[in-house]
């Protein structure tokens, strides 16, 4: 029976069915073998056996000497070790084993003169030898240990030894791996990639999930094999496969026995104690280890628990941060609460107050919540909030304040304002003021001196200035200036003359209440002012993004070339100062969007678009997230792409929040002039009548953009009317009688304020109104009028050729009137450059452009992928609807019924 134990420890196991292959893990081991000595060391369930037998049985395959031996905790007896090791060695070099029996059971270590007959004759041996020792944590003991240091710094030159196990050995590896002798495969190299995961959930588990559900699931795990195979059991089956992934955890009953039964269980009772206190922690570093557990030795445990291979995960190189596997983590932290839930408010207590001690406040307030200790929360909040404010963390504070009682809210002055911001940032203006009010009434009952709860609060200190900007805020959302202004000043006069947030924010929103009211240069003054107190005050998110507005006054001003410096110079800024300036960063990066495409580098424009989507995934825009979707739906009509252009200006209105940003250009008159540009005239006028926009009507700044929207509708109305083969919409008004003094009035308010770019737009939409009327000589003049009221003309390549065939028609004919207008003729000639490709497509179709658009050929290539309908959508940043529309207007094109065949049918016309 001994005989027959030992016989099937060496045989190689055989390949497991339902396998995938892994070409690279098999390059590594075979160059790694190449070394003295080649470890694969990894957690439980990492697949080290099935790589080794794998590769082994490969070896062998090709007439390689492999000596396996897979061991027990029975090996870790000397002499039964050696045996065993012997014995695996006589398989492939006959002749070894008769040295078995000069090993004495009682012996602390094989003799040296043992250990060198045996290397002797392995070095006479002429072929290369490899000796595999699988599962060697089990068998290791320190006798084992120095047995192996004295075989291996003996080894033969022919000769490589392959170990296999749970935790590092006890062995000198730092030496041998600086001496180039040492091979090693860990954890990082075997666990699933991304592409391998994807392999195994579909050829080997059998299982039918999208690409997305799929790198969901290994993302999930983190590359752990058994984890994987684990989960595929669960999904056999299952009748919700993206519901099972979304909550797949570590107490998944598979997961949690698994690492149970194979982990836990074998640890002795102090490991066991130190994993499931710290489980409470996201990570783990030795003093705050020894901080929650209440003992010593937290480092040494960790550096331990690394070497034991036990689901610790380094997060410096220094080794003096660490977290745990994520499933791991959910499996202590689930045993911890079957076990002892008591003792979790008391370890997050401890932790709490650990983090606090080193300045650490986000994290104390995290483990406070957790406690749960609201009033220890509260306070730490307050603590927090200016510098949660100072680097523009608005959404960490939401979520704090989302955990808390309204009571606890109530009775702190500091969060009862922040409480009030919140529900602003979600355009819930109603409930603001009770909020600034509480705030008031609880600052005036609130103690003072230094017995006071709130002494050394740097946030209370200013509170009454800071409600006094809110309340500016909340003036401005309900298109108040004047209140704006008032309040705003209040604030100043409130704020000492250090405050230098207070004041910042005071004189922005009186530059925006100034640019609300049109006057551009007063709202530059003040947004340049408001731009170096916030430096002053430190808050450079703040900075940035007042950047971004003072830059839309330059172009308010006509100067997108002052406003493109301001932005290049400000995303400089924000690129050097890291994650946390992401959110500036984008706004960045979509206002040099909006910039690019107005002058017509649609190209350039996108790559903005782009970087800024990438960063909007790790953080997202608050107040200000819209407008990327605004900016994306501009790009689009200048593609020609209206009804995606549409689209996005339907994402982008749910997500303005009034009381930031002055509403100069209201996102459902954008979605008109896309309407209007797409033919489609009964809406927009639908959207005119809602509005009650009229041609009548005297308004300011903020009514200027809708009053220009109804120009062009008036406009294409006329055209639609009148122009030959089209169907009307019916006759409109006149547009002599109904435009011109609209934009006459227009002129003169937008001349007298210098806001230059409202004044080109304005010339440039009498030139098309007296266009479509027949009169081109006025419509030149006028045209030549809007060019010399640029002052950088090169900007506004866009605003012109968005107007479609009748100003592609004047400005062909301005072009060949350089005798009388010069300067008009090169900008037109330069901008007809600009609409060439765009014109192209309209007018001389290419091969295939003609069948498909290019967002329908994204679709398409994408409908190829293999992803769903829900996933395509989010790729393309477009709704579920959009997405329906594109996809049928394809197979119509086609004359196809799925998206097989679709796919199949552009590949054959050459459109994919």
């Amino acid at each position: 029976m001994a005989h027959e134990i030992l016989t099937s420890k060496m045989r190689i196991p055989t390949r497991q069915r339902g396998l995938i292959s892994r070409p690279r893990l098999n390059a590594l081991l075979r160059a790694g073998t190449e070394a003295m000595l080649t470890v694969v060391s990894a957690p439980a369930g990492f697949g080290k056996t099935t790589l080794l037998a794998d590769w082994a049985q490969e070896t062998a395959g090709e007439g390689g000497r492999v000596a396996w031996l897979s061991l027990e905790p029975s090996d870790q007896e000397p002499a039964a070790f050696w045996g065993a090791v012997f014995a695996a060695l006589d398989t492939v070099v006959p002749g070894i084993g008769p040295a078995l029996p000069e090993i004495a059971p009682a012996a602390r270590f094989p003799a040296e003169h043992v250990l060198a007959a045996v290397l002797d004759e392995l070095a006479a041996h002429p072929k290369d030898i490899w000796l595999v020792l699988d599962d060697y944590h089990v068998a290791e003991c320190r006798e084992v240990a120095d047995g192996m240091t004295f075989l291996l710094e003996h080894l033969p030159p022919r000769m490589h030894l392959v170990i296999g196990t749970r935790a590092d050995p006890l062995l000198p590896l730092p030496r041998w791996r600086a001496h180039g002798e040492l091979a090693e495969i860990r954890a990082a190299q075997l666990r699933f990639t991304p592409g391998e995961a994807s392999a195994y959930l579909g050829d080997a588990a059998g299982l039918q999930l999208a690409p997305a559900q799929a790198a969901a699931l290994e993302q999930r795990t983190e590359g752990w094999i058994a984890a994987l195979q684990l989960a595929a059991l669960s999904l056999r089956g299952h009748q919700n496969p993206a519901e099972f992934i979304t909550r797949f955890a570590g107490d998944n009953g598979f997961i949690l026995d698994y690492l149970v039964e194979e982990v836990l269980a074998r640890q002795p009772q102090p490991v066991q104690d130190f994993l499931l206190q710290t489980s409470i922690l996201d990570r783990l570093t030795g003093p705050l280890c020894d901080a929650v557990t209440g003992g010593g030795g937290g480092s040494g445990t960790l550096a331990d628990l690394e070497r034991a291979n036990l689901f610790l995960v380094p997060l410096d190189d220094n080794r003096q941060w660490y977290r745990y596997h994520h499933l791991f983590a959910d499996v202590l932290r689930a045993r911890l609460l079957f076990e002892r839930p008591e003792t979790i408010p008391l370890l997050h207590g401890r932790a709490s107050r650990w983090y606090e001690h080193g300045q650490l406040l986000p994290e104390a307030v995290g483990h406070a919540l957790a406690a749960p200790d609201y009033g220890r929360a509260a306070h730490l909040m307050e603590l927090a909030a200016a510098e949660i404010r100072r680097n523009r963390q608005d959404a960490v504070m939401f979520g704090w304040l989302n955990e808390l009682p309204a009571d606890v809210i109530r009775r702190s002055p500091v969060l009862g304002v922040f409480r009030g911001f919140m529900l602003m940032a979600a355009g819930e203006l109603d409930g603001v003021e009770a909020h600034l009010a509480g705030a008031e009434h609880a600052l005036a009952d609130a103690p003072a001196g230094a017995d006071s709860p709130w002494a050394g609060i740097e946030e209370m200190q200013r509170l009454p200035a800071s409600i006094a900007i809110y309340r500016a805020s909340l003036a401005q959302a309900r298109g108040d200036a004047a209140g704006t202004t008032a309040q705003a000043r209040q604030a100043l006069s409130l704020a000492g003359p250090d405050d230098h947030f207070v004041r910042g924010a005071g004189e922005g929103f009186l530059g925006l209440a100034a640019w609300a009211e049109g006057d551009v240069s007063t709202a530059r003054q003040a947004l340049t002012k408001a731009a170096a107190s916030l430096h002053l005050a430190g808050n450079v998110v703040d900075e940035l993004s007042i950047t971004v507005v003072l830059a839309d006054v330059w172009l308010a001003a006509g100067r997108p070339g002052r406003a493109r410096e301001l932005m290049d110079r400000a995303l400089r800024v924000a690129q050097g100062r890291g994650g946390y300036a992401a959110r500036a960063t984008a706004e960045l990066h979509v206002g040099l969007a909006e910039i690019d495409c107005e002058a017509g580098d649609t190209a350039k424009a996108a790559g903005h678009l782009e970087a800024a989507r990438a960063l909007l995934e790790h953080a997202p825009m608050t107040e200000s997230r819209y407008r990327w979707f605004v900016a994306m739906g501009l790009l689009a009509r200048a593609r020609g792409a209206t009804a995606e252009a549409i689209d996005f200006f339907d994402q982008a209105g749910p997500l303005f929040r009034p009381g930031f940003f002055p509403e100069v250009r209201p996102i459902a008159a954008m979605k008109a002039r896309a309407l209007i540009q797409a033919g489609r005239l009964l809406e927009a006028a639908d959207w005119a009548a809602g509005r009650g926009v009229a041609t009548t009507a005297g308004v300011g700044y903020l009514g200027e953009y809708d009053q220009l929207t109804l120009v062009r509708l008036v406009i294409a109305q006329h055209g639609a009317a009148t122009g030959p083969g089209r169907a009307g919409t019916g006759p409109g008004p006149g547009l002599s009688t109904a435009a011109q003094p609209m934009l006459d009035r227009l002129l003169e308010r937008a001349e007298g304020s210098g806001r230059a770019r409202s004044a080109v737009e304005i010339r440039m939409l009498q030139a098309l109104s007296h266009e479509v009327q027949g009169r081109r000589t006025p419509a030149l003049q006028a045209l030549a009028g809007a060019f010399a009221a640029a002052p950088e003309p090169d900007g506004f390549a866009r605003l012109f050729l968005d107007e479609g065939a009748p100003m592609l028609a004047l400005l062909r004919d301005a072009a060949h009137r350089e005798a009388s207008h010069h300067a008009a003729s090169v900008l037109a000639a330069r901008f007809l450059d600009l609409a060439k490709p765009h014109a192209g497509a309209v007018d001389t179709p290419t091969p295939g452009s003609e069948v498909l658009s290019e967002r329908e050929r994204q679709v398409l290539r994408l409908l190829g992928g293999g992803l769903g309908g829900p996933q395509i959508a989010g790729e393309l940043f477009i709704s579920y609807n959009t997405l329906r529309t594109h996809t049928k207007h394809i197979f119509e094109k086609l004359g196809v019924n799925d998206r097989r065949a679709a796919v199949r049918a552009a590949r054959e016309r050459g459109l994919l």
